[in-house]
């Protein structure tokens, strides 16, 4: 990547750590999911309202380093108004694209998210940014085993 588009990736994310879109909970039914990284302290709970298989509103809340929360931040703004399948094959995109393998995002927009492609040059900084992606995941697998 050419420093220029690392400049411009590090102010995505600096941009969505300070103004973070969709902070807050969501009440009334809202599928919701708390997870923590003991390694670094971050701590994030994703909140969705889901209807007809389809997210009508997601918001998250939490702490953290500017990884986690641009990438909470990010995947709120990206999920929003998607049908749960096509978020769940997003956030797996997502992972791939954190451990540096190839991926192929077809007809879907990442959007902001590939801002963060950067971080899986960095081991110790991928489950920060995959965080709210896995509470993403956990939220939807818990409301399946309930049903």
């Amino acid at each position: 990547m050419s420093s220029n588009l690392d400049q411009l990736y590090r102010q995505v994310i600096m941009d969505h750590y300070k103004n973070p879109r969709n902070r807050g909970e969501l009440e009334d039914g809202a599928l919701t999911f708390n997870l923590n990284n003991p390694t670094c302290g971050d701590r994030i709970q994703v909140s969705m309202q889901v209807e007809d298989e389809k997210i009508k509103d997601a918001k998250f809340e939490g702490e953290g380093c500017s990884i986690s929360l641009a990438s909470a931040s990010m995947m709120t703004e990206t999920i929003k108004g998607l049908p749960v399948d096509e978020a769940l094959q997003i956030s797996n995109i997502f992972s791939e694209m954190m451990l540096g393998n190839d991926y192929d995002e077809g007809d879907l927009d990442l959007g902001d998210l590939e801002a963060l492609q950067g971080v899986s040059k960095f081991p110790a900084r991928i489950k920060c940014a995959t965080l709210a992606w896995k509470a993403l995941e956990k939220s939807v697998q818990q409301k399946e085993d309930e049903e």
